[in-house]
């Protein structure tokens, strides 16, 4: 499983990475949550809004912050 957030690291986006990460360690996944800032690597996944989050490549959410329980409900589908 690839897990990334997309943001050039706003408060918004930090946040949205401390969310992930917590959800990833409650949910004992292992796996890094990678953080993409590079604008060009962003467009590429169709985000016009950030923060968003990537699971495997799919974008899960743009443009707001998800909470620990959204993000653990997301990676469990």
């Amino acid at each position: 499983m690839k897990i990334q957030v997309l943001g050039t690291g706003c408060a918004k986006c930090k946040q949205l990475t401390a969310n992930a990460e917590k959800a990833v360690a409650e949910l004992a996944l292992g796996v890094p949550v990678e953080k993409v800032v590079d604008l060009r690597e962003i467009v590429k996944f169709g985000v016009m809004t950030t923060p968003a989050l990537a699971v495997d490549g799919k974008v899960r959410a743009a443009g707001k912050v998800l909470s620990v329980a959204e993000v653990m409900t997301l990676l469990s589908a």
